[in-house]
């Protein structure tokens, strides 16, 4: 099926649609994501804090993205990657956005015990963390990179994940990445 990379809101259901993609058609899985939670708890620190210290630092984004990079030359195939930047570093990959409502993505990441490296608090704290992190990622892709990850032209798909099930929205990526 070659590449399929999943962006988008965070709390959409990009690392729990990516992996039943994996579960359904046996693609292998890659989270940047998880890559920069093990960063920033490993610094004792949360997402948002070392988002903030990306901005004057490249050397996370650089380890991550080079191996993005390599993906357009290395073979690598049949793969699912859960990442914020996939789509632009991938130029060869079925690039996917999916979207949330606000309170429902703070409503998801407030009920997910997994997520231990990111801010925690009542549903109004995540939303307000959620909001800034996806802020200040956002204005770090653009100073870095040139990359609007908001503009959602640059995807094949853009789906709203609000009041789809992960199977619903698996689904539809797999039907439209073939």
């Amino acid at each position: 099926m070659a590449i399929i990379a999943i962006t988008g809101d965070l709390g959409s259901g990009k690392s729990t649609v990516a992996k039943r993609i994996c579960e359904i058609t046996g693609m292998e899985y890659l989270s940047t994501g998880s890559i920069q939670r093990r960063i920033a708890k490993e610094r004792g620190i949360d997402t948002l804090q070392l988002n903030k210290e990306c901005r004057g630092d490249k050397s996370v984004d650089d380890l991550i993205d080079n191996r993005l990079r390599a993906m357009n030359t290395d073979g690598t195939d049949n793969i699912v990657l859960d990442s914020r930047l996939a789509w632009f570093f991938v130029k060869k990959s079925f690039k996917v956005y999916l979207k949330v409502e606000p309170k429902i993505a703070a409503q998801r990441v407030f009920k997910d015990d997994t997520r231990t490296s990111e801010p925690t608090g009542d549903t109004m704290q995540v939303l307000n963390n959620l909001l800034e992190r996806k802020k200040e990622e956002n204005e770090r892709f653009k100073q870095f990179y040139n990359a609007d990850c908001l503009n959602l032209d640059n995807y094949d798909l853009v789906l709203d994940t609000s009041d789809l099930s992960v199977d619903e929205v698996a689904g539809r990526i797999i039907s439209a990445a073939r």
